[in-house]
């Protein structure tokens, strides 16, 4: 199974399932989530500032 450490939106699991795929899902906590969120957010500006 391939990896994908990704920030998902709701339902984006059942959408996969829906496809007969199977996904494994971990919901964070807020301090690992802010975390995450941040990281994503500096990725997105260093892609805009290219």
């Amino acid at each position: 199974m391939k990896v994908y450490n990704k920030l998902i939106r709701d339902r984006i699991p059942e959408i996969i399932e829906a496809s007969g795929k199977k996904s494994n899902i971990k919901i964070m906590n807020d301090s690992d989530y802010l975390k995450s969120l941040n990281k994503k957010n500096q990725m997105n500006t260093m892609k805009a500032k290219m």
